[in-house]
């Protein structure tokens, strides 16, 4: 399974900690990210990472072809709704990607976990 990892500048912290709770279902799997958040994941937990670019140069955007394009079937998103974004759009553009092709998508870890619990579980199917 492909999954995206992006997370706002305040939420990387959280995004880590998640994956590292999670690193051995994860492990499994093919993981993306936007530039900075794949360069913590891989700092935080060991993990191989597929970076794009920074989101505001252009990775939400790349990931969000992957998106179109079926190469991606899982995305957490963890959000800082507190903090303006200055690519909004484009953050816009990619949740509306995730509900136009049917990808789950957690946008906060309170949603992750159940989905990495299934995950976990064997729930999701290649």
């Amino acid at each position: 399974m492909n999954i995206a990892v992006i997370a706002h500048d305040k939420k990387k912290d959280e995004l880590v900690e998640l994956i590292s709770k999670y690193k051995d279902t994860i492990a499994k799997h093919t993981l993306y990210a936007t530039g900075t958040t794949g360069l913590r994941v891989e700092e935080g937990t060991g993990l191989n990472v597929h970076r794009f670019k920074s989101g505001p140069l252009g990775g939400d955007q790349q990931i969000g072809a992957y998106i179109s394009d079926q190469k991606i079937d899982l995305v957490f998103f963890i959000r800082d709704p507190l903090t303006p974004q200055p690519h909004e759009p484009d953050i816009s553009a990619l949740l509306r990607l995730c509900d136009v092709y049917e990808i789950p998508l957690a946008t906060n870890v309170g949603t992750a976990e159940p989905i990495l619990q299934a995950l976990e579980a064997g729930v999701f199917e290649e």
